[in-house]
């Protein structure tokens, strides 16, 4: 979606939406009916008003000069972002030409627009302080880094005590001491300021009785778990890119110190999760000429989307920096080059042996990876007795889909949109399986995004 008239598909539109009721709601609102006044600028400005419950529509304004971040505002009392009234006049805009007329911006709308992008130009375009400030004392955040790293070791130390102990007691005590044992582990590994392994101690509490064969997984998680306490506490010792990736493990984030990577990317994917104090949204790109696949976190407050969206389908020419981490995918997006359009290419795809390989090499980086992006060539949804699998089109090897991907719509758009046929599919290969998140028919096609 830009100025020069690239318009998003109804999909991507409904990509950007923070659940599926704003889904459902936004879909209702996407007709000319409810609207009136509508309008948009050579400039990327839509605009619209709203009809309500009460006797004044809500005014709505979207800055899409810059679509990698599309800016709203909505006099309506939501606190949902985007809004439905957001949501609606997008897909209207998105829809049949001419049903949002260009035109001259109205000066309510014209006012915000102005004050957004006049606040945008002002800020600093990197995430450091601005000239003014105050320079940082490294001596002192030298020592602030060193009092949080004796807090951590005295937490790792701390919680192999614990893990020692479950083992000498039997896993069956785990079951029996029930989840409150865990939660305060984990209390404790956030007051020695490793959040990482406070969210590891709560998987594991998650695994005693959960079906069978628990004390196994238990059993692995528990590796796991050592694995990466003895990494930190002999992190001096490891290979620079190791340690990085145990320092990140644990929960100490570094910044994206990586030489800008300059590409054309293509919008793979994009998903939330959350739990009760943040929402997370990650979104994986391809690089068409670097054969790169990367990862984009973005985060917003618990209850709210957070602000960067990339539906799936667009691709863009744009700037990434690597954070460390060996064998970590994460970047931070930086300057972008072009806007984001529409774009029917694909990366290229490997088979589901090759797709198994490919995480098994990933755990020589990180034993601690539960899954790795690839792409798969010419494969076909099958069932499986009480699940499902890819199955090459040629050959005799398949990949079960991970549990997760049996719940909720995308596995039946993935065997509509297949029919029995192959189809290109884009997902995350782990342990537990084969997440499939986007999908491609075999000939020539849109993306079609499979996650919710």
């Amino acid at each position: 979606m830009t100025q020069q008239g690239v318009r998003w598909t109804a999909d991507q539109v409904l990509a950007l939406a923070p659940d599926t009721a704003s889904r459902r709601a936004g879909s209702k609102l996407g007709t000319a009916g409810p609207w009136s006044e509508t309008g948009s600028s050579d400039e990327g400005t839509l605009w619209g008003l709203c009809r309500g419950s009460g006797s004044t529509p809500y005014r709505t304004v979207i800055d899409i000069a810059d679509s990698t971040v599309p800016a709203y505002t909505c006099s309506c009392p939501s606190r949902k972002f985007p809004c439905k009234h957001t949501l609606g006049l997008l897909l209207l805009w998105a829809g049949e030409d001419g049903v949002v007329p260009r035109g001259p911006v109205p000066d309510w709308a014209e006012r915000w627009t102005e004050g957004r992008r006049g606040r945008a130009a002002a800020s600093p375009t990197t995430g450091g302080a601005s000239g003014t400030a105050s320079p940082a004392d490294p001596e002192a955040a030298r020592r602030r880094a060193e009092r949080r790293a004796a807090r951590i070791t005295a937490g790792a130390e701390e919680l192999e005590r614990r893990l020692a102990d479950l083992l000498r007691g039997g896993l069956a005590t785990a079951e029996q001491a029930g989840y409150g044992m865990w939660e305060e582990t984990a209390a404790r590994m956030v007051d020695a300021q490793a959040p990482g392994l406070a969210a590891r101690v709560r998987e594991l509490g998650a695994i005693p009785g959960s079906g069978p064969g628990w004390p196994v997984r238990l059993l692995e998680e528990c590796a796991l778990l050592h694995l990466l306490d003895r990494g930190w506490l002999r992190r001096e010792s490891l290979p620079a890119g190791l340690a990085a990736t145990v320092r990140s493990r644990v929960g100490l984030s570094g910044s994206a110190a990586g030489p800008p990577l300059r590409d054309r990317w293509l919008v793979l994917a994009q998903y939330d999760t959350a739990d009760s104090r943040l929402t997370t949204r990650r979104i994986w790109l391809y690089g068409a000429e670097s054969g790169r696949t990367v990862q984009v976190l973005s985060y917003g407050p618990a209850g709210r989307a957070p602000e960067l969206a990339l539906p799936v389908g667009l691709a863009f020419e744009a700037e990434v920096s690597a954070y460390p981490g060996s064998g970590r995918l994460r970047v931070a997006l930086g300057e972008r080059f072009t806007l984001p359009a529409p774009t029917r290419e694909r990366p290229p795809g490997v088979s589901t042996p090759r797709a198994a390989a490919r995480y098994g090499e990933a755990l020589r980086d990180d034993p601690w990876l539960d899954s790795c992006p690839v792409t798969l060539d010419r494969v076909i949804p099958t069932p499986d007795g009480d699940s499902w699998q890819l199955a090459d089109a040629k050959g005799d090897f398949a990949l079960p889909l991970a549990p997760s991907a049996l719940t909720g719509p995308g596995l039946w758009r993935l065997a509509a949109l297949s029919g029995g046929a192959p189809v290109t599919v884009f997902g995350e290969c782990g342990h537990r399986g084969f997440a499939p998140l986007t999908a491609w028919p075999q000939e020539a096609g849109e993306a079609v995004r499979l996650c919710c």
